[in-house]
């Protein structure tokens, strides 16, 4: 049997999708097969000719329709540097989700970068995964636009930068955190309060020096530069710059360190001095690792509820997914947790003066 319906609108929606992937063949000057290698995340493609498609893909708006992309069981958790203890919440966040829904986690590292490299875009194309979640990390453009047309739905937790309106990320509420944990001290009694903040380019360090320094600005008390020192989130940064805070004729009398592992370096630099914790110096650090719990003495510090961050990303990341098919949209992609003090016994009134 014939039929006298042109063959571009025969088959309807299937048939248009074929035909706008013809146009962008020959738009490129490829094949089809060329154009389907590209979508599909194959790696025998040339570079150059790859990024002629994606541009084109781009700019048709083109998506992979539900019906075609099978997904992999699976969850991608990359992290632009592991850090054990750090880490190791987070894993346990998302492999909590993960396990409830029957998907296993890939796990990844981008060498320090805060942008992954362009290959393991490619293989995450290629493995089809439910979704992404990037841990102070992000996408460049490109990498944004390429699993955007596998939809491959991303969120980031804990954003090194401003991740922009439209891409979904679960934080906490770092600069309270700073100001409740620089307050405590405060309180305590103490008026030369040092920091070592995390590295700059990342928002959660900005955040929490902010807040070091409005407790301290309401308290009435200057920000000494001097007392304020970047550090990277290492514990051996922690150690050294701990010690050139100590070492001071006119040290602080409390330090609060950007995280737990810089507080604990702090630890160690002021056993070195000879110098107790909490009689003569107070430390304050920031997460709560589980380490915090068990050093000499017990670490007060801001509770950055990692593993329930993780587990809201790797949540949202799957409500994204399925949102796509049934266009109801998650009620939040933007959420911040809340951080909360927790006062061990690392913290004492400053020592009195003369004693």
């Amino acid at each position: 049997m014939t039929s006298s319906e042109p063959a571009g609108t025969r088959t309807g929606a299937r048939l248009t999708q074929t035909a706008t992937l013809a146009e962008i063949a020959r738009e490129a000057g490829v094949s089809a097969p060329t154009v389907s290698k590209v979508l599909n995340g194959r790696a025998d493609v040339a570079p150059a000719t790859r990024t002629r498609v994606e541009e084109l893909l781009r700019a048709h708006g083109y998506r992979r329709r539900r019906a075609e992309a099978t997904r992999s069981p699976l969850i991608d958790l990359v992290f632009h540097e592991l850090e054990s203890a750090w880490a190791m919440e987070v894993i346990r966040g998302v492999e909590n989700v993960a396990r409830d829904a029957g998907l296993s986690v890939v796990l990844s590292e981008s060498a320090g970068r805060l942008t992954p490299g362009r290959t393991w875009a490619d293989q995450v194309a290629a493995r089809r995964p439910h979704g992404v979640v990037l841990v102070l990390s992000g996408l460049d453009e490109s990498q944004r636009a390429l699993l955007t047309s596998r939809s491959i739905p991303f969120v980031v937790m804990d954003p090194a930068g401003d991740p922009g309106a439209d891409v979904p990320s679960i934080g906490a509420t770092n600069w309270q955190g700073g100001l409740a944990a620089t307050r405590h001290l405060v309180e305590l009694g103490h008026r030369r309060i040092g920091a070592i903040s995390g590295p700059p380019q990342m928002m959660c360090s900005r955040a929490r020096i902010d807040g070091y320094r409005a407790a301290l600005e309401t308290a009435g008390l200057p920000v000494e530069q001097g007392l304020v020192k970047t550090g990277d989130f290492h514990h051996e940064t922690g150690y050294r710059l701990g010690r050139e805070l100590l070492d001071r004729p006119d040290r602080p009398t409390a330090v609060f360190a950007g995280n737990d592992l810089q507080a604990l370096g702090c630890y160690e630099a002021a056993r070195e001095l000879g110098l107790r914790i909490p009689e003569d110096v107070s430390v304050v650090g920031f997460d709560d690792l589980p380490v915090a719990r068990w050093v000499g003495p017990p670490l007060t510090t801001v509770r950055q509820p990692l593993t329930e961050m993780a587990e809201a990303a790797a949540r949202l990341v799957l409500e994204l997914g399925r949102s796509a098919s049934s266009e109801e949209a998650p009620a939040a992609t933007r959420v911040e947790l809340a951080t909360s003090l927790v006062v061990r016994t690392s913290t004492a009134p400053p020592p009195v003066a003369g004693s």
